[in-house]
Order: structure tokens, then C-alpha cells, then sequence
């Protein structure tokens, strides 16, 4: 997958799309808030499996049920399709419970 900028157009689109996301500057973030604490770990851990897999690691805070998770791509400074690819999936596993 890219690691190119998105251009502003493209993000937009893409944060209609990912309606539970909030842009801030050269990131976009989420939070969640599980039914326990346990519950917001194992979403933190699913989230890692599949970040590992993309090699494309979010900013993750965990704060007793409420987990945050900021991404942005480093190394392109800001957003590409990593980013929402991963945001998608995150919306996904989520989803899961």
C-alpha cells in the first residue's frame, strides 16, 4: 500500500467514510470504550496482530475502558492509505466486540 500523501480531497472522502474518526493535523484518531478493562486489552491486542501485519503501527492509549487510537504515517509526514486502511480495520474489529 502507499506510503504517498493523501491529498486534503482524499482525506475527506476517506473520513466520510470513517464517521467515528477525527482529524488533527497530520493524524486522525479514535476512541472507544469497552465493556471492561480486559475487553479494551484484547481490542488493543487485535489491533496490534493486524497493525503488525500492515507494518503500520498506530499510537495507542489505554485508559481504564477508553482506548485512543492515533494514526498518522510517520515516515511520509501525515496521512496516506495506510492510515485509513488501518482505521478501517480497527472500525472492523471493533465491530467484532
Amino acid at each position: 500500500m502507499s506510503r504517498a500523501l493523501l491529498s486534503e480531497d482524499d482525506i475527506a472522502k476517506a473520513l466520510t467514510e470513517l464517521p467515528d474518526w477525527t482529524r488533527s493535523g497530520d493524524s486522525i484518531s479514535r476512541t472507544v470504550e469497552a465493556a471492561s478493562f480486559l475487553g479494551g486489552v484484547d481490542l488493543v491486542r487485535r489491533v496490534a496482530a493486524a497493525a503488525e501485519a500492515a507494518d503500520h503501527h498506530p499510537d495507542i492509549d489505554i485508559r481504564w475502558r477508553r482506548v485512543t487510537f492515533t494514526l498518522s504515517t510517520h515516515s511520509a509526514g501525515g496521512l496516506t492509505a495506510l492510515d485509513m486502511a488501518l482505521a478501517r480495520e480497527i472500525d472492523r474489529l471493533r465491530a467484532q466486540g
